[in-house]
């Protein structure tokens, strides 16, 4: 069941499908499909194109390594997380190379998971961005240098499954029409001196 958004003004069809899913089927993601995946997340825009990005994933027929990433998301993701194809780690390489800090480097990371989703999409293969997992298990688990690397969000990958397979709540929740705020409630068009400029 793909979710469609109903949008007041002309979006393209590959934003209006694509949705966060938690009904996955059992068929796997090959290497090619991934790395296709992967490569249109490089593409995306990134500050002095460093590319702060960094990607840990296995597939799900790689069962001792994926039940332990598994493992780190939080009780309500772990129900229907476990049927992804794919699981990955997000990391944010949050220094420049000279040391300093680098301030887009999570509007960049989250660009590029944006631009991965959306290709996994194209390719009916569907995402869902999580942020309910530890992040002191992630830590652990990859051996992360915390100065360098930020764990900052999860991501699991498939192609769909029927919703009514889902235990509720997560039934429900794959059903749910989607809404977003409308536009006229989050952009402000900037008005000349003699108006006041309001920003909610």
């Amino acid at each position: 069941m793909i979710k469609e958004a109903k949008t007041k003004y002309p979006v393209h069809e590959l934003i209006k499908k694509r949705f966060s899913a938690r009904s996955f089927s059992g068929k796997g993601i090959s290497k090619d499909e991934l790395n296709t995946i992967l490569e249109a997340g490089s593409w995306t825009f990134s500050a002095m194109n460093y590319q702060p990005w960094r990607y840990v994933y296995v597939h799900k027929d790689d069962a001792g390594n994926f039940n332990k990433l598994a493992d780190c998301l939080n009780g309500g993701n772990k129900p229907w997380a476990k049927d992804a194809a794919v699981l990955m780690v997000c990391l944010v390489k949050k220094k420049y190379d000279d040391g300093s800090i680098n301030g887009a480097a999570y509007h960049d990371v989250g660009a590029a998971n944006a631009t991965m989703i959306l290709q996994a999409a194209s390719m009916n293969i569907y995402g869902h961005v999580l942020g309910g997992f530890s992040k002191t298990k992630v830590t652990e688990l990859l051996k992360l240098d915390t100065e360098e690397y930020d764990p900052f969000v999860m991501i699991a990958l498939g192609y769909l499954d029927l919703p009514e397979k889902l235990d509720e709540p997560y039934k429900t929740r794959e059903v749910t029409p989607r809404k977003r705020k409308p536009v006229e409630e989050f952009a402000t068009q900037l008005k000349s001196e003699k108006e006041e400029i309001l920003v909610g």
